[in-house]
């Protein structure tokens, strides 16, 4: 069971004092999180402003600090359709890396994510097809490359109704389609769904892109501190 830690995401430091900005900061929430036992990172680079970006720079920046301090981890980013919402751009800035990730994040229920899955796949990054909910896993399916990804996120968003209903509608879905599965939650269903994926023998995530507070409800100090939770609550079935 892979547990991939998700360091920062969207947040900023004023809704937690330990959010990861600069890439000296994403190295070291990686390394708290890779010493507590994390297998894996996520994270979201940073300009010089804090804001995400896909600028090549900004993307080897992140990458580099942080295979200094965790050498051998494999380390994914996000290309989440806000963080550059041109098309033309959003793909320009992939074509641009130089310095790459072991693997990327892309969306199924966003623009374009096909042709931003071959892009990747061209320049040998390795896919994590994002699965937020069943019009997500619909196009997912449609799209042929299931074969050709490392792991299908089902993570459902949090929109109207219950997660876990929506997750049952994306299983649903891809029932039949073959791939490592990872199942996370996001804030009130993050740690129900560790456990569950603990239950199913599904690779999971946890870190301050999905909660910033532990199981008994307490603020977590760092990465650290919720990768550990998550790997006593996800043992223990």
């Amino acid at each position: 069971m892979l547990l991939k830690v998700a360091i920062n995401g969207r947040r900023m430091p004023g809704e937690h004092p330990g959010i990861p900005i600069t890439p000296i900061q994403q190295a070291h929430q990686a390394g708290i999180a890779i010493a507590a036992g994390a297998g894996a990172v996520h994270v979201h680079p940073r300009d010089s402003t804090g804001q995400e970006s896909l600028a090549d720079t900004d993307v080897a920046a992140t990458l580099k600090a942080i295979r200094t301090a965790c050498p051998g981890v494999p380390i994914g980013i996000s290309t989440g359709a806000w963080i550059e919402p041109s098309i033309e751009r959003r793909l320009a800035f992939i074509g641009q890396w130089e310095v790459l990730p072991d693997f990327a994040g892309v969306n199924f229920h966003e623009r374009v994510a096909e042709p931003t899955c071959r892009l990747l796949l061209k320049k040998g990054v390795q896919l994590e097809a994002g699965i937020w909910n069943s019009e997500a896993a619909h196009l997912f399916r449609q799209s042929g490359l299931a074969d050709q990804c490392l792991r299908i996120l089902i993570e459902p968003a949090q929109e109207r109704g219950s997660p876990k209903h929506r997750m049952h509608e994306i299983e649903t879905v891809l029932q039949d389609v073959v791939g490592t599965r990872l199942l996370h939650g996001f804030g009130e269903s993050a740690w129900e769904f560790v456990a569950l994926a603990g239950q199913r023998g599904f690779d999971t995530r946890i870190g301050f892109e999905d909660i910033l507070t532990l199981p008994n409800g307490t603020l977590a100090k760092d990465n650290g501190e919720l990768v550990a939770a998550a790997r006593q609550l996800a043992m223990k079935v």
